[in-house]
């Protein structure tokens, strides 16, 4: 049983050690742009940590085997949106940054399904060479929307899902 809770700066030593592993994952995938060496550092998710935006994915022993942000309401990457639209403006949380131990499966549906619980439209965004976690979002009921620029004006594939 996987669950989730509020990241601590304690638990940085291993988000870190899940970001080399996605970074180390990606790479041997052919995705050599997305994450790189400088991506994620300290000052950032110690600022999603004070926010109250980060969340540790644990085992039943408690041991991290996943990490993400989720921030809910606007995300000023997402205002513009080409080759496609959104299906709507109603609000919506986004979910930024996640990565796994490589190992334990069902973080990504172990994360939704505590978004879930804070509101039923959900947006995700991926590099165009990430093609693990365009399948991960495929398979969790994502629908692709369109492309999106994130803050260093690289493009990102858009999804989005909404839940009764």
């Amino acid at each position: 049983m996987l669950n989730v809770r509020n990241s601590k700066v304690e638990d940085l030593p291993e988000m870190h050690r899940l970001y080399d592993l996605g970074r180390a994952h990606m790479r041997a995938e052919g995705n050599t742009t997305q994450w790189g060496p400088t991506d994620n550092p300290d000052e950032k998710l110690e600022n999603d940590i004070r926010k109250g935006i980060s969340y540790v994915v644990t085992d039943e022993t408690g041991k991290v085997c996943g990490t993400f942000a989720f921030i809910l309401g606007d995300d000023p990457a997402y205002a513009v949106i080409e080759d496609g639209s959104w299906p709507d403006d109603e609000p919506y949380g986004t979910i930024h940054r996640i990565a796994s131990d490589q190992v334990t499966k069902g973080i990504l549906k172990a994360a939704l399904s505590y978004c879930d619980t804070r509101t039923k439209n959900i947006r995700i965004d991926t590099h165009a060479d990430n093609k693990t976690m365009q399948a991960a979002v495929r398979k969790q009921g994502f629908i692709k929307a369109g492309t999106i620029y994130v803050d260093d004006g690289t493009p990102r594939i858009a999804f989005y899902r909404k839940t009764s």
